[in-house]
């Protein structure tokens, strides 16, 4: 797909975050199931539900440009989804492996405020306010989930000192 106007930079972007969001889908529950803090076990579920729910808004967005969701591969999180199975797969005590998760999750966090972010300001330069509405909610949800994150965080890094 050429990229020739904001218009076609910002279809392919939904698109990339629709690939992202479900490869986010079948990383979580692998996610959940490796960590041994309930708490934190409880913030990968309930971001799992949180994701579906995301794929469901781009559906929307795509809804708002007349076009038919479809993925582009988005190598980014392919990269982070592969850096969390091999934390998974660490040999390491069960609290360390709590704490690298986290990281491992804030990095897939990071990355997708600004996705969202970005993709959230090309819909508003393009007068699609709806889009633009819709993106900022999964943007301000995706804040939220690195905050409880980092609330995990301060409890777990600390165990693992020990």
């Amino acid at each position: 797909m050429a990229l020739r106007t904001l218009q076609d930079l910002f279809l392919h972007e939904v698109k990339d975050l629709y690939d992202a969001e479900h490869q986010l889908t079948k990383a979580l529950p692998l996610m959940a199931k490796g960590v041994s803090d309930p708490e934190l076990k409880a913030a990968f579920e309930d971001h799992l539900k949180q994701t579906k729910e995301h794929v469901k808004r781009l559906e929307k967005v795509f809804k708002t440009l007349d076009k038919e969701p479809t993925r582009k591969t988005c190598l980014a999180m392919q990269g982070l989804m592969t850096e969390a199975h091999e934390m998974l797969e660490e040999e390491a005590s069960a609290v360390v492996k709590d704490a690298g998760l986290i990281s491992s999750a804030q990095r897939v966090e990071h990355y997708e405020m600004a996705g969202y972010g970005t993709a959230r300001t090309f819909a508003y330069l393009l007068g699609n306010q709806e889009a633009a509405a819709l993106l900022q909610t999964t943007l301000d949800e995706e804040e939220a989930t690195d905050k409880k994150l980092t609330q995990l965080a301060n409890n777990i890094n600390v165990a693992a000192l020990g």
